[in-house]
């Protein structure tokens, strides 16, 4: 083979290496949850600063349940989502469910300008750091956690967060 081709043949794999990569750090399908490594158990307490600057820690949450998205502004499937999101605060946030976006390492201003023109209802949390995203063991975007009213996590199954969520509010109002 000629260098030619050699370097053409490297370069050719190196972007299917690449390409691939990319498919599976955020995938395009809506029903395919990223899972999380850390097991069932009490959810670790939190404290992160909101878009308007205001403050939400998870304990102050005890009573209600909580929906905790973990996203980032880049990710194409965390938007596709979103109606979804919006579709779940609509059903039960007046129930008592408290929604949260959990935004992983990007700036307010970046965060807020993405939240602004997808009309996020619910709070959106910056996690600049990552620090809790790590806590929670969150290794892709979009992942949820669903945490019950006493601070125990129930799920981190996106197929059955729809499920628990319409159990745990069965026969309220």
């Amino acid at each position: 083979m000629t260098k030619r081709k050699i370097r053409a043949r490297e370069i050719l794999l190196g972007c299917a290496a690449l390409t691939i990569l990319a498919m599976l750090s955020c995938s395009e399908a809506p029903q395919s949850p990223v899972a999380t490594k850390t097991a069932e158990g009490k959810a670790q307490d939190f404290m992160l600063k909101d878009l308007s600057g205001g403050k939400f820690l998870l304990s102050e949450q005890r009573g209600k349940p909580v929906l905790l998205i973990f996203s980032a502004t880049w990710c194409p499937t965390c938007r596709t989502e979103i109606p979804h999101y919006k579709k779940i605060h609509e059903t039960y946030a007046g129930r008592g469910l408290v929604v949260a976006n959990v935004n992983i390492q990007e700036s307010g201003d970046k965060v807020s300008r993405f939240a602004e023109k997808y009309q996020i209802p619910y709070k959106v949390l910056l996690d600049e750091t990552g620090r809790v995203a790590e806590a929670y063991r969150i290794v892709g975007v979009p992942s949820m956690i669903l945490i019950d009213r006493e601070g125990r996590i129930l799920s981190r199954q996106y197929p059955a967060i729809d499920g628990l969520l319409s159990g745990l509010f069965s026969g309220s109002p």
